[in-house]
């Protein structure tokens, strides 16, 4: 019998083309058909693997969730970047790859990334969604997220919707 185990931790370089692959996978499947076409290709073209090298080694908080030692999610996070808004810290990014979606993983990478943020004192947290994401406003709403603000994000002249939600 094989023993499956399931790790979060800090991303190192070595993760930058596991999270590209994940990046993808994940932005395809949870906004085609949300972001247009064209603009949707290009944010995820400039994600490739140096460009997360880079993030990882400037520091940037980027935590992984593997299993088996396949990296299969990510979270990145950080301060607040909305200074209208009381929270102190902010979960930009969360996303698995599609067949991982569903059983639990999203939970406990989102749990890993508030403690990693309320260990450098950002206890309280914000999270944007678009609106037109459904699984991700029923994931935040599910995990207790409270709905605080809205505010536009525009792709190729499209505006788009989005939702703040805070846990504090």
């Amino acid at each position: 019998m094989n023993t499956l185990t399931i790790d979060i931790r800090k991303a190192g370089p070595r993760d930058a083309e596991a999270i590209s692959g994940v990046h993808h996978e994940a932005w395809m499947g949870a906004y085609s058909g949300i972001i247009p076409h064209k603009a949707l290709f290009r944010m995820v073209g400039r994600r490739g693997v140096g460009w997360w090298e880079s993030a990882i080694r400037r520091a940037a908080n980027v935590v992984v969730v593997e299993i088996g030692g396949d990296v299969v999610g990510y979270a990145t996070l950080g301060r607040n970047r909305a200074r209208e808004l009381p929270q102190k810290g902010e979960i930009y990014e969360l996303y698995l790859k599609p067949e991982y979606q569903g059983v639990g993983l999203g939970s406990r990478l989102f749990s890993a990334a508030r403690e990693r943020l309320a260990a450098h004192g950002l206890r309280d947290t914000v999270v944007w969604a678009l609106e037109d994401n459904a699984g991700a406003l029923s994931f935040y709403e599910g995990l207790g997220g409270r709905d605080i603000a809205e505010g536009v994000e525009v792709f190729d002249q499209k505006a788009l919707r989005k939702i703040a939600y805070a846990w504090d």
